[in-house]
């Protein structure tokens, strides 16, 4: 019976077995592939250097092995055998003109036709073979020229005088002992080809890193000023670079000069609505004020009144303090100042504590009004506040502890959402419910955040985090 599509039983195992295998194989493909991933720098510079570097080094191994395997080691052999020729040819002289028993005329002929300096060891051995080199060309080749050519008894050394090599064949009356110039054996200019070589990539990586440097650059420049701007900060930023970063450096001025037209309109907007609600207010308090003071209108003045507390705060939140600029600021002031107008709402705060480099670029009355939001808070339903700051790697974190009632674990997210009012969990001092909202827009603005965590007091730990 067929299995699906028309496949036999054995062929469908055989499918699900090689489907198997290709999603086994995929898994070890992504798991090699995030490992190497891991390891890896993340910088666009560094990686940029393993790309232009890698290719370089592998190309020049591939020549490097190609040139010692193939060009040097066959020079080498080559000379190794025409010098193995030579002592070859000199034993057979010497064996075959016995009239020359002292081998006289044979180191002559060695001397001034072959440039090998020969002497006759008469009832002299062999040494002891020696150990051997770890790494020595001219040693392998040498020695198995010397067995194919010669083959007798030998024993060389091509380490002991770094410019003589020295072969010693057994013959009937001893030893005969050849020295040669190293050279003459070995293709010793070989690794200026590689000094060059090597030079030349340094000199060429030195040139692709400075033009890399240059290029990169104007990428980490607009990296900056998209961060100090989202941060707000203004910093003056002029597009440089390649085409491609040019275009990218354009939209962002474009996308940051539409985003302050929007703000300055909506700002614009804001500020004629408040100038208008203001006036129908001022209206009806000086009406208030010129009526007969009765419980009734006593009742229509504090509504009044916490109107226009209202509107300052709705205001407040949706015209934000763009229009400041950020400076940098002593935190320790600023939290000194901070406890001296808790202090006045009634709630003892303890010392603040600083550590670290209290200087941080921030909008200051924005951050001011960011941690008065969070403090009157927790002075609202506490007796105790404390107040410290403490400089991180590249954060400063001012944290606002209380002993009040705190809030629920899960509701600690919905207090920072506008208008959200809890009836069981603390809200800004102001009534409106935009304090926590209006604490974590401002601390957002400048690249950080606000959250809410237990104290150690025993009520609520406010932690407002930004960059530094």
């Amino acid at each position: 019976m067929a299995g699906p599509a028309g496949l036999s039983p054995t062929g469908s195992r055989r499918a699900g077995a090689l489907l198997g295998t290709f999603g086994r194989v995929r898994k070890i493909w992504r798991r090699v592939s995030r490992t190497i991933g891991d390891a890896l720098p993340k910088g666009l510079y560094a990686r940029s250097l393993i790309i232009i570097i890698a290719p370089m080094v592998l190309l020049q191994s591939v020549i490097a092995y190609t040139f010692m395997e193939r060009h040097w080691q066959l020079v080498t052999r080559r000379l190794s055998a025409a010098v193995t020729a030579d002592v070859a040819a000199l034993m057979d002289i010497y064996e075959s003109y016995p009239q020359d028993k002292n081998g006289e005329t044979l180191a002559r002929i060695a001397g001034e036709r072959l440039n090998l300096d020969v002497d006759i060891l008469k009832g002299a051995k062999l040494p002891s073979p020696g150990p051997r080199p770890f790494f020595s060309i001219l040693d392998e080749v040498l020695s198995d020229e010397i067995r194919r050519q010669i083959r007798r008894p030998f024993w060389i050394d091509t380490v002991g005088r770094s410019n003589l090599i020295e072969i010693r064949v057994a013959i009937p009356e001893g030893v005969l002992r050849v020295t040669a110039r190293r050279n003459q054996a070995y293709a010793s200019n070989s690794h200026i080809f590689l000094l060059w070589m090597t030079g030349s990539s340094l000199v060429l990586l030195g040139v692709a890193i400075l033009f890399l440097r240059n290029q990169i650059k104007p990428i980490l420049r607009l990296s900056a000023v998209a961060e100090g701007f989202g941060k707000g900060r203004d910093i003056e930023f002029k597009p440089r670079g390649a085409r491609e970063v040019r275009q990218a450096g354009h939209a962002f001025i474009e996308m940051k000069r539409r985003i302050e037209r929007a703000m300055e309109q909506r700002t614009t907007m804001l500020n004629g609505v408040s100038h208008d609600l203001r006036t129908i207010i001022t209206r009806f308090k000086l009406s208030l004020a010129l009526v007969e003071q009765t419980p009734e209108v006593e009742d229509l003045q504090r509504d009044v009144d916490e109107m226009s507390r209202m509107l300052e705060g709705y205001l407040a939140f949706a015209r934000g303090d763009s229009a400041e600029t950020a400076t940098e600021t002593d935190m320790r002031t600023l939290l000194e100042d901070l406890r001296s107008d808790v202090e006045r709402l009634g709630a003892h705060v303890e010392a603040v504590e600083i550590e670290g480099d209290p200087f941080v670029t921030v909008r200051s009355d924005a951050m001011r009004r960011c941690l008065f939001n969070l403090a009157a808070n927790a002075a609202r339903y506490a007796d105790t506040v404390a107040i410290s700051g403490r400089r991180e790697h590249r954060s400063f974190l001012v944290t606002i502890d209380d002993d009040g009632p705190g809030i629920p674990p899960e509701s600690r997210d919905e207090v920072f959402k506008p208008f959200v009012r809890l009836d069981d969990a603390r809200q800004d001092a102001g009534g409106s419910g935009l304090g926590l909202a209006i604490a974590r827009d401002i601390a957002r603005a400048h690249g950080g955040d606000v959250a809410l965590h237990d104290s150690p007091l025993g009520g609520l730990r406010a932690t407002v985090r930004i960059p530094a």
